[in-house]
């Protein structure tokens, strides 16, 4: 008989309360960190924390020019404020774009030639075998879950297809999530990065991927938090408890698709693709669609879901936690043009997490997921 071998990879250090980012400088001596890089974008570097975060870390360089959907040129800008400033290390502060921008430049450190040629463990992909620099992750938003993750997601500029570079190495070495950091962010965007972090829960319990009883019950566990304080989030944006839960809950999302993930993440990023839409927005638009497609296979399971989320009904649970918290029921809604429909289609096959969903998809499967999400 075969022996069958499961990776499980949780190293990064964890530390969570109100206040956590005041830790930054013990943190960053312990990983022997004397100029780091300050990684964030346009919006976080404009809030009021940002200057506290840049005098706490003693920032020997800054690059702060991201803006939606991270793209390879922003990890190239990144990496000239890194070697301008003879940078020995990474503090990501901000969203998944960020942290995955800090990653990237992580790679491109100690790495010759284009970003997207390094991947651990994927066919044609050259080794990320080179040193790592330390990297230090504050997250702004409670959705991607980067701050303990493996990858990184990277798109092409003239493309805007997703690309994701993978290996443990990229993992941060700290973690600081500090709940205050999110206290200024917009109920929209609550919304959709909290939608994200319920997509990577559900997805990585039902995926087909591998064995490893550790992410279920962290899955479980995250998405119980998530149905207690998404709504909260957004209704009262300065409930700090919620917000906590809601970091923990992203957190372990993140953790928990170590399983993989499913259909929805590749429709989601064929959403990314084809139409700039953020991340979080594509997965809760069309996570109620492709649940109903993968009922039938997936029953058991959904039944554990539906008892930790307090429903009687999964797809029924997620639609109405769509509109408690303004996401647009349908892709139409959210402005997606019939006319895009084949191109995300293409995208979305394309794409290889739909590879892990419990049920297989094909080309005439996603043609009736799309042409679902985008008319109800």
């Amino acid at each position: 008989m075969p022996v069958i071998l499961h990776r499980y990879n949780f190293p990064t250090e964890v530390w969570f309360g109100a206040g956590a980012r005041g830790l930054l400088p013990d943190k960053l001596k312990e990983a022997g960190v004397r100029r780091p890089l300050l990684v964030s974008d346009k919006g976080v570097s404009r809030q009021p924390f940002f200057d506290d975060i840049r005098r706490l870390c003693g920032a020997a360089a800054v690059y702060a020019e991201i803006s939606g959907n991270p793209v390879e040129s922003h990890a190239r800008g990144a990496l000239e404020a890194y070697d301008d400033g003879a940078c020995d290390g990474i503090v990501a502060v901000g969203g998944g774009a960020a942290i995955d921008v800090a990653k990237a430049v992580a790679v491109m450190t100690g790495h010759k030639g284009r970003l997207f040629s390094y991947a651990e463990g994927v066919p044609g992909q050259k080794p990320i075998s080179g040193k790592v620099p330390p990297i230090l992750a504050l997250p702004t938003t409670a959705g991607t879950g980067s701050e303990v993750g493996r990858s990184t997601v990277i798109s092409e500029d003239d493309s805007h297809v997703k690309r994701i570079i993978f290996s443990p190495k990229l993992m941060p070495r700290a973690a600081l999530l500090d709940p205050e950091l999110t206290l200024g962010l917009p109920g929209p965007v609550t919304a959709a990065t909290g939608m994200d972090a319920v997509t990577h829960l559900i997805e990585s319990y039902i995926t087909a991927g591998d064995y490893n009883p550790l992410c279920d019950g962290v899955a479980l566990e995250g998405l119980r938090l998530a149905a207690k304080s998404l709504k909260r989030c957004v209704t009262h944006p300065g409930d700090v408890s919620a917000r906590g839960d809601m970091m923990n809950a992203a957190l372990m999302g993140a953790t928990a698709f170590q399983k993989g993930l499913g259909a929805t993440h590749s429709c989601a990023h064929a959403l990314s693709t084809v139409t700039d839409m953020h991340h979080g927005l594509g997965n809760g638009i069309m996570i109620p669609t492709v649940m109903a497609f993968n009922r039938s296979v997936c029953r058991p399971r959904f039944k554990i879901l539906e008892a930790t989320v307090g429903a009687r009904d999964l797809v029924a649970w997620l639609r109405a936690l769509n509109k408690a918290v303004g996401i647009p029921a349908t892709l139409a809604a959210a402005g997606v043009k019939k006319e895009a429909l084949p191109k995300l289609v293409a995208a979305a096959l394309a794409d290889p997490c739909h590879q892990l969903n419990p049920r297989p998809v094909r080309r005439k499967d996603f043609e009736r997921l799309f042409a679902k999400a985008w008319a109800g």
